[in-house]
């Protein structure tokens, strides 16, 4: 018989899928540049008291000392829009979509598009040392989730439209839409699979084609000219990677312990965004560069224009006010500060490392190792930087810098900052991709065979004592006609029902008494489906037939069979065997 599986899954319903995503595509683009459109209206209203959609970074000229306050207005106003709309724009806003996904059935409320992206510009705009990323990931998953509702789909597939408007928003902010799709496949998806893949790489295409014309092409910043990689270049890259490891374990575990901090605080939470407020308004008297989001300074530092005294006393209060404005609970992104802090790394580390290369070419690799190592997505942090710079020489050290990190933080932290967040919710996450074995193993390879059928004519009377007393392995039997083509299935619980029943005269066979509306699989259907099936009707066993010889039945698959799949994993990952040994034996 001709095998009918094929590499993946198939279902006429992609195609739907992906008219939806195209769709979702095409509003992500103009949502990512309303969002950034705000962001500059409110920085202008906030710093210069002008009404104006001209992209400006924060100014004290304006305000004087009070500037100092300006993050805490924003704070305040942030406070009361989360207590009296809605909670959910508190936070870096992945962690939140990552909990529709997982344990939300993948719906948002219209609300919550709404408010995020103008609780993030106002918290942006006022000061906050965030990014557009976050907030525009989750208001795309927004639109993605809300799109979907409105068609008769499943939770799965909500979950696809939904990450493809998360991956569409992350397209148009940074014109990187291959890097928008690992990062759904990475961190959002919890799958590798055709319906999913498609429409999430569909629409962050079409978001990065409407970008062009709505933001520009791109690239987004440019890397100082620099030579070949030597072999110690390559080596230190990998030093680079473990250090920013070790500064992103400890980045987190700072964060989760302030966050601790003020939920001890003897206030409500609406409160503590306005604090966090002072603390982003004193920081950023004494060093403007670090309010806003920062692109600016990402720009400077890979083309080496901020002198390393500068730069240290900017990667200090950066990181001092980003942690405890986002441990506050205010509403902001976490990409751009952490693009940051690896550049700042980078340049700083940069001159002491071999290889005689710009500075700016470290600070990018640093890019890429604390994006890899703190959101535990290697391959999305390598792919995010070639598209921002669009330079391919560079791929080697970020490979090895960004796995470097990675691997340090998988070793060190339970959790990425991500996941953190949605773990203290009460919300496991395990985001290791495997193929069940279930599916990789079909039902005639665990199937038992020959079956023990009951035959139609058999009576009832005698089913009891022959195949329903105690020591009978099986709870439910076939039964068959005289040609052996199954007619029905009989269970403990019809002969049980059979003889509460008055049949003291009747003279009846098990073909009378059998379910005649039963489900059965066939041999070259996987595991998977055979378990689907059972947990669906809530049932033990199904009866297996010939898909070519309608109603021949070949053997019977059970809970127990199942198990067997299982079996051969198990030893692959724990039987340990040598097959080489040197010496004597």
């Amino acid at each position: 018989m001709k095998h009918q599986r094929g590499d993946f899954s198939r279902n006429s319903r992609i195609l739907l899928l992906s008219a939806i995503a195209m769709v979702i595509g095409f509003i992500a683009a103009f949502v990512a540049k309303a969002l950034l459109m705000l962001i500059a209206l409110f920085t202008n209203l906030f710093y210069y008291g002008e009404f104006s959609l001209v992209s400006k970074a924060p100014s004290m000229e304006h305000w004087g000392i009070l500037f100092i306050f300006v993050p805490v207005v924003g704070g305040l106003i942030i406070g009361l829009m989360a207590r009296f709309g809605s909670e959910k724009i508190r936070g870096h806003g992945i962690p939140e979509a990552l909990e529709a996904i997982l344990f939300g059935k993948s719906i948002m409320q219209p609300k919550v598009a709404i408010l995020k992206p103008f609780s993030s510009a106002i918290s942006i705009g006022s000061g906050g040392p965030f990014g557009a990323e976050g907030p525009i990931i989750m208001t795309g998953g927004a639109v993605g989730s809300l799109l979907a509702q409105f068609f008769h789909l499943t939770s799965a597939e909500r979950k696809c439209l939904l990450v493809a408007g998360a991956a569409a928003g992350m397209s148009a902010v940074f014109a990187t839409p291959i890097a928008a799709v690992f990062l759904a496949v990475e961190l959002l998806l919890f799958e590798w699979k055709p319906r999913s893949l498609i429409p999430v790489a569909i629409a962050s295409s079409c978001a990065a084609l409407v970008r062009v014309h709505l933001l520009g092409a791109g690239p987004i910043f440019t890397l100082e000219h620099h030579g070949v990689f030597s072999d110690l270049a390559l080596i230190a890259a990998a030093g680079l990677g473990v250090a920013t490891g070790v500064f992103s374990a400890g980045l987190s575990k700072t964060l989760y312990m302030l966050e601790d901090m003020f939920a001890k605080l003897p206030i409500h939470w609406m409160w503590w965004p306005a604090l966090g407020g002072l603390i982003v308004g004193i920081g950023g008297y004494f060093q403007p560069r670090a309010l806003g989001v920062g692109y600016d300074v990402i720009g400077d530092l890979l083309n080496g224009q901020i002198p390393p005294s500068n730069l240290l006393i900017l990667f200090a209060v950066k990181g001092l006010i980003w942690i405890v404005a986002l441990a506050s609970g205010t509403s902001g992104g976490v990409l751009a500060p952490l693009l940051i802090f690896g550049c700042a790394l980078g340049s700083l580390l940069g001159p002491v490392l071999p290889g005689d290369l710009p500075t700016g070419v470290w600070a990018l690799i640093g890019m890429g190792a604390i994006m890899g190592g703190m959101m535990r997505s290697p391959f999305t942090a390598i792919i995010f930087c070639l598209e921002l710079t669009k330079d391919s020489d560079v791929l080697l050290p970020l490979l090895i810098a960004s796995i470097a990190s990675y691997a340090i933080t998988v070793w060190i932290m339970r959790r990425s900052i991500l996941t953190e967040k949605v773990a203290r919710r009460g919300y496991d996450i395990f985001r290791e991709y495997n193929v069940d074995p279930l599916e990789v193993v079909s039902v005639a390879e665990v199937m038992t065979k020959p079956v023990q059928t009951i035959p139609a004519a058999y009576p009832v009377e005698r089913i009891v004592a022959d195949y329903f007393t105690g020591n009978k392995k099986y709870r439910g039997y076939p039964v068959v006609d005289q040609a052996g083509n199954l007619v029905g299935m009989i269970t403990a619980s019809d002969v049980l029902g059979y003889k509460l029943q008055d049949k003291a005269n009747a003279v009846d066979t098990a073909e009378d008494i059998a379910n005649e509306n039963m489900i059965t699989i066939q041999p070259h259907q996987s595991c998977r489906e055979a378990a689907e099936k059972m947990a669906a009707l809530g049932i033990g066993r199904l009866p297996v037939v010939s898909k070519s010889e309608s109603g021949k039945i070949l053997g019977i698959v059970t809970r127990s069979d199942l198990l067997k799949s299982h079996l051969n994993h198990h030893e692959l990952e724990q039987k340990r065997e040598c097959f080489f040994k040197l010496g004597k034996t």
